[in-house]
């Protein structure tokens, strides 16, 4: 499998998972798939909460946001679209949850990828189906069920 995938680090927060790792979460959710093309900008609160307050209006910060690729039909690239994680929040959680901070990136790093593969959670079967999923693929990498 080829993935292009540009992380961009805009955020002050630190510290934060090294590309590889994103590269090895981003792998694990893909799966299969020949190729692919996606960015994971890690952000602060204030970007976070400027783009929940206007792509789902909600006026405050979000863990991750999935942005799919909406490419004409004429054009052929794998392109799946943006992530953007708030940093700060996405630490802020793994500690109040009583997770290790990497578990928690990779849980929110594979959510995100399913996202933009077309996978949601607006309905309960949706749900069920996208967080088994989200459980098998963790567990690939020695991590336990997040939703426990």
């Amino acid at each position: 499998m080829t993935t292009d995938l540009d992380v961009q680090r805009v955020t002050e927060f630190g510290p934060l998972p090294a590309d590889r790792q994103f590269r090895l979460w981003v792998g694990v959710a893909l799966g299969e798939r020949e190729a692919a093309m996606l960015t994971i900008r890690l952000v602060d609160r204030e970007e976070s909460r400027a783009l929940n307050s206007r792509y789902r209006g909600k006026d405050e910060p979000t863990n991750v946001l999935s942005f799919p690729a909406d490419l004409p039909a004429e054009i052929d690239l794998p392109l799946l679209g943006d992530i953007v994680m708030c940093a700060p929040l996405v630490a802020e959680q793994a500690v109040a949850q009583g997770k290790a901070a990497d578990a928690h990136w990779a849980h929110l790093t594979i959510h995100g990828v399913l996202h933009l593969l077309g996978f949601d959670h607006q309905q309960p079967e949706q749900a069920g189906i996208m967080e088994a999923l989200e459980i098998e693929l963790l567990k690939s990498l020695g991590i336990s069920n997040p939703y426990e």
